[in-house]
């Protein structure tokens, strides 16, 4: 397959960057670990403006999409940017109400579409744990054959990651629907929750790649820049290969998503696992050459390195994604299964 994006998608990749870099995303990041929301808040708003959540959400709830190519492309630049809070769990909560429809679907997806509203989700069977309960409007929860708005976020558990606060929600809630047809909507917004982390994690791959790449050409050992050293460069290389190799299995599972392929779970979870563990590789990589300065809180490596590992378990782990590509995958699929 060969896939290429267009010029309209290239240029909301160079605006959200844009976006992204002017507004320091590393002192939201902390600010949010910290408990100040107001930042964050800000930062989703004009991510909301430039039409980044409407991805999801269909035309005819305010929406525009879904569009799972511009999503993936948005959520890579989110990734590069460390931005914080519940961005996927808000993706796949607008799926999830768009197939369940309904009156929760009337109310809340034109406001998840425009930014008035944020959401967090937590389904059952992929994970205890509800992203930043604390800092949404709405906790939807799926149990069985029923979706919930949660009575409020529970119990806080800790995460290695501080701006991924991880919370228990209450149980019980206001019950907003429930049958078979929710049961069906909660999988495939599971599927659309690791396509929005797959690209999270490439896109955060690529700056501790390209953070370090810079490093290494002013770091000198023995009066030479330690990225001469052959060792090194062999360890970037094979850094950049996992990412590279990543990124078309994004934008396959995205084709396969937009025309709802038969084998569009498989090829998600083949990208989810890929990028996943390119991403997380590129944090070793990272950590390794930038030595013990790599280990301190006050460098701003250090809020890519302690997503990677989060953002390659969450949403699918490798081994339940390696699982599911056996099953349902082509075959020669085994290879990620090494």
């Amino acid at each position: 397959m060969r896939f290429l994006l267009d010029d309209e998608q290239r240029e909301f990749a160079r605006s959200l960057d844009a976006m992204l870099t002017a507004a320091d995303t590393p002192a939201v990041v902390r600010a949010w670990a910290a408990g100040d929301r107001g930042p964050g808040r800000d930062l989703w708003a004009r991510l909301a403006g430039a039409g980044v959540f409407a991805l999801a959400v269909p035309q005819a709830y305010e929406g525009v999409g879904p569009l799972p190519v511009e999503l993936a492309v948005a959520f890579t630049e989110l990734g590069r940017h460390a931005v914080p809070g519940p961005v996927v769990e808000t993706v796949a909560a607008a799926v999830l109400l768009a197939d369940v429809g309904g009156p929760a679907a009337k109310e809340w997806l034109p406001r998840l579409a425009s930014g008035a509203a944020t959401a967090t989700l937590l389904l059952e069977g992929h994970g205890p744990y509800a992203l930043d309960a604390d800092a949404v409007d709405a906790v939807f929860t799926v149990t069985g054959d029923e979706l919930r708005l949660a009575p409020g976020p529970g119990m806080l558990s800790v995460s290695s990651d501080p701006a991924r606060r991880l919370w228990r929600p209450r149980p019980g809630g206001e019950l907003l629907a429930s049958g078979a047809r929710v049961a069906g909507a909660a999988e495939r917004a599971a599927g659309w929750a690791a396509f929005a982390t797959a690209a999270q994690a490439l896109g955060t791959g690529e700056t501790l790649l390209r953070t370090t790449v810079e490093y290494v050409k002013q770091r000198t050992q023995f009066g030479t820049a330690i990225g001469s050293f052959q060792a090194v460069k062999h360890r970037l290389a094979d850094t950049l290969i996992g990412l590279e190799f990543a990124r078309p299995l994004l934008y396959g599972a995205a084709l396969a998503l937009a025309g709802d392929a038969p084998d569009a779970g498989a090829q998600v979870a083949a990208a989810k696992v890929t990028a996943g563990e390119a991403g997380y590789a590129a944090a070793r990589t990272a950590l390794q050459l930038h030595g013990a300065v790599g280990y301190t809180q006050e460098l701003d490596l250090s809020l890519w390195l302690r997503k990677a590992r989060p953002l390659r378990d969450a949403w699918g782990t490798p081994g339940a994604c390696r699982a599911r590509v056996l099953a349902e995958g082509p075959a020669g699929s085994g290879d990620l299964a090494r």
